[in-house]
């Protein structure tokens, strides 16, 4: 070991055991206005932040634009015959918190058919990546490499007033609004499908048109129209969407902003969670040698998996104190297409055991499934298969709240996003500790 890496080995053993006294025994100091452990651990819960687009209750779920998720799949438009609405109509609610008329989706329809164009320098720099890149990395370079496109980084160069920055702003997010699907498409047909590759549909919405260059057909179309709606906003404290203010509020466009958060959407423990999910329950399926257990079977299993120290995927939440809405959103729409899916029957079994054995095992606050634990689940059985592709189409989806949260927030001129640091002897000063 060289001699900066031992130092440096010796300076973290000796530091661990500081932070985990001031988490352990004043976790409850008030720092300012805050507690230690909220200084500490990860800013939880500090009310910091401002969006209008979509708020977090504990026991309701995401509420978009003050609605909740049944409420939103209710009121916004649906293509004629289809159960789910048109991505485009929930875009419109997200950006103006009105609810669409079918005239008005439609024209946005149109105008996302104009704007979904890809350069093909795009495509010609995903083809140049190695073989063996992860999607989303070809997902973020692909958003990174369009930046030269932006309108809203050209209007500043040029001069602009601040009260007019919300305008470019808003024509690079439905530029790249338009073109994230087609792009996501691209990825997959050219690593999972030998590069043959599906032109898009001069007809369909986004939805339709996705599940067209995927060459998958309904009610996936119908699918990836809820996918995307479920998955779009979270409230503006997940990582992907406080990376994409963050970065925004240095006045980094909206190629910028988005190529970051895709950053942290690939994260085990934010947007990578959904394929952990469907590789623990088929690892279920393996050690029952392919047979789904009965409810004895799946109790000893997942006390098993606890006992070893892991924790249940797809359960368990920062903040909801239920079932997440999106979960039982995708559950009706298993019921009604795929209700003998084997994968889907485990599913469901786990979802009656694991609350129940969570609260006797007494380590989480919140012991019901979240969007994780369904959506890798439905993904599969129509046959993307490829665990690695599943935080891309997340991303799709994500990009939608986290642009209309950018609009605003150049809409009303939010400054550059600076929080104070302390050292950890400030902090032992504070507490009393020499």
């Amino acid at each position: 070991m060289s001699i900066l890496k031992d130092r440096l080995a010796s300076k973290i053993e000796a530091h661990r055991p500081r932070t985990t006294r001031l988490l352990k025994e004043y976790g409850d100091f008030k720092v300012g206005e805050i507690t230690m452990e909220q200084c500490i651990g990860g800013m939880r819960s500090i009310k910091a932040l401002v969006t209008d687009i979509s708020y977090l209750d504990p026991n309701e779920g995401i509420r978009f634009r003050g609605m909740t998720i049944p409420e939103t799949l209710e009121a916004l438009p649906k293509p004629e015959g289809k159960e789910y609405p048109f991505v485009e109509g929930h875009i419109f609610l997200l950006l103006t918190g009105d609810v669409p008329t079918l005239p008005e989706v439609m024209e946005l329809v149109e105008e996302f058919k104009a704007r979904r164009a890809v350069p093909q320098y795009v495509y010609d720099v995903l083809a140049a990546m190695p073989a063996d890149a992860h999607p989303m990395a070809m997902f973020t370079v692909a958003i990174n490499a369009m930046q030269g496109e932006s309108k809203f980084a050209k209007a500043y160069e040029e001069g602009m007033k601040k009260t007019e920055y919300w305008e470019p702003m808003y024509e690079d997010a439905l530029d790249l609004l338009a073109r994230v699907p087609v792009i996501a498409a691209y990825i997959y047909r050219l690593k999972y499908r030998n590069g043959e590759q599906i032109a898009p549909h001069a007809d369909l919405d986004m939805g339709g048109n996705f599940a067209h260059m995927m060459g998958i057909d309904a009610p996936y179309d119908d699918l990836m129209r809820l996918y995307f709606l479920l998955h779009s906003d979270h409230e503006s404290g997940n990582v992907s969407a406080h990376t994409t203010h963050l970065v925004g509020s240095a006045l980094s466009d909206a190629y910028y902003s988005l190529g970051a958060a895709m950053g942290g959407l690939a994260g085990p423990l934010h947007g990578l969670a959904n394929q952990e999910v469907l590789r623990w329950i088929q690892g279920v399926l393996d050690e029952m040698g392919g047979v789904a257990p009965d409810s004895e079977g799946l109790k000893k299993f997942v006390w098993d998996t606890l006992n070893s120290g892991q924790v249940i995927p797809g359960y368990g939440h920062a903040v909801l104190r239920k079932t997440d809405p999106r979960y039982e959103s995708q559950r009706q729409f298993c019921l009604k297409h795929l209700p003998d899916d084997k994968i889907f029957a485990l599913v469901s079994g786990l979802y009656d055991v694991v609350p129940d054995i969570l609260r006797e095992h007494g380590k989480a606050k919140n012991p019901w499934p979240n969007v994780d634990a369904q959506s890798g689940v439905i993904q599969w059985y129509y046959g993307v298969t490829e665990y690695d592709f599943y935080t891309v189409m997340f991303g799709v989806g994500r990009a939608i709240g986290v642009l209309s949260n950018l609009v605003w927030d150049r809409a009303l001129g939010y400054p550059l996003e600076r929080p104070k640091s302390l050292t950890t002897d400030m902090l032992e000063k504070m507490v009393g500790i020499q």
